[in-house]
């Protein structure tokens, strides 16, 4: 598997992290972002470390930092809200509205039939997202996705439970109909450095929401 680079510096790499690739290793075995870390290397002695998460199932842009010191402080960034990220996703559905806010704090809960997931709880962590549409096609939604937190399935619940439409293909909070995939997409990341430029990357539109009719013109 090639894994593109969107941004490399003596600090930090952005992949376009492929959908299907898990960070971690899964519990029944099978490849992970870890198989890669050695052709990431591109000539450092370390291997770059993941600096935060995607779901499996999401494509785009994957902060990666080629040392401990580097992974602290960008770490310590996501931790200030001092990380800009743009996502795009697909709704099985069209919402009523062309734009919004999405305020649900946010809880995780976790059962024998259904295993673990998160919903909107009073007690939960706060969360915030704006969206706006995009462009509608075959009753599908193309939604831009501004998250100002970054909590586990923000974006997934966000829009099934604030915006009304579950992300297309996404067996937890909606159905798997429709997609190979919960169709999400990491599109852009913004890292502010003190001292230094931003790391700024930018991932296109994969082919499978290219199939579904939408694409970046």
């Amino acid at each position: 598997m090639n894994i593109p680079i969107l941004y490399e510096d003596g600090e930090a790499l952005v992949i376009d992290k492929p959908a299907g690739l898990p960070i971690d290793r899964p519990r029944r075995g099978g490849e992970c972002l870890e198989d890669h870390l050695e052709q990431l290397k591109l000539g450092f002695q370390r291997p770059p470390s993941a600096v935060h998460r995607l779901d499996t199932d999401t494509s785009g842009c994957l902060l990666l930092a080629r040392n401990p010191k580097a992974h602290k402080r960008f770490a310590a960034a996501f931790e200030a809200q001092a990380v800009t990220k743009v996502y795009h996703g697909v709704l099985a559905g069209i919402p009523a509205e062309q734009e919004g806010r999405v305020e649900l704090s946010l809880a995780k809960i976790s059962s024998a039939e259904k295993g673990w997931r998160m919903i909107p709880a009073k007690k939960g962590k706060p969360s915030l997202t704006d969206w706006k549409v995009i462009a509608t096609q075959g009753g599908y939604t193309l939604v831009e996705f501004h998250p100002a937190t970054g909590r586990t399935h923000q974006i997934r619940v966000h829009a099934a439970s604030g915006i009304g439409h579950a992300l297309l293909g996404d067996p937890v909070y909606g159905s798997k109909a429709g997609a190979p995939r919960t169709m999400l997409h990491a599109s852009a990341i913004t890292v502010a450095r003190e001292g230094k430029t931003d790391i700024a990357a930018t991932s296109p539109l994969p082919a499978d929401f290219a199939a579904l009719g939408f694409s970046e013109s």
